[in-house]
């Protein structure tokens, strides 16, 4: 979706949920403690202000942040944006159910809202 000051901005391609993933570009970092002061502090400002964008945005009930990484070891924060009438609230949403992706043009939409992150 685009780039932030440490951090990629990716989408997972479920349309079932606003699912945003943080990735700060540093390799081989698996963990939050492995960056600099520095970078946790940006890492923060960043995970802050995505999820009141992603919250303002989308009206959710509740925002979800995980940095589980047991699969995908490089550091990453997922942002998801739930809601009560969602299909698996208020259990998690790792594993349930089958993915619909977005349409090319619900994709175009969101990169279009995303622009307000990477302005700032």
């Amino acid at each position: 979706m685009g780039e932030l000051a440490l951090s990629r901005l990716l989408l997972l391609n479920d349309s079932r949920y606003p699912w945003f993933i943080l990735v700060p570009r540093r390799e081989g970092v698996s963990e939050i403690y492995q960056l600099s002061d520095e970078e946790q502090q940006q890492l923060l400002r960043e995970s802050s202000r995505l999820g009141r964008f992603l919250m303002d945005s989308f009206g959710g009930d509740k925002l979800n942040i995980g940095a589980l990484g047991n699969l995908v070891p490089q550091l990453h924060l997922h942002h998801i944006v739930r809601f009560r009438s969602d299909v698996t609230w208020p259990g998690p949403v790792w594993g349930v159910g089958k993915a619909e992706p977005y349409s090319e043009e619900a994709l175009a939409a969101l990169r279009e809202r995303c622009c307000t992150l990477f302005s700032e």
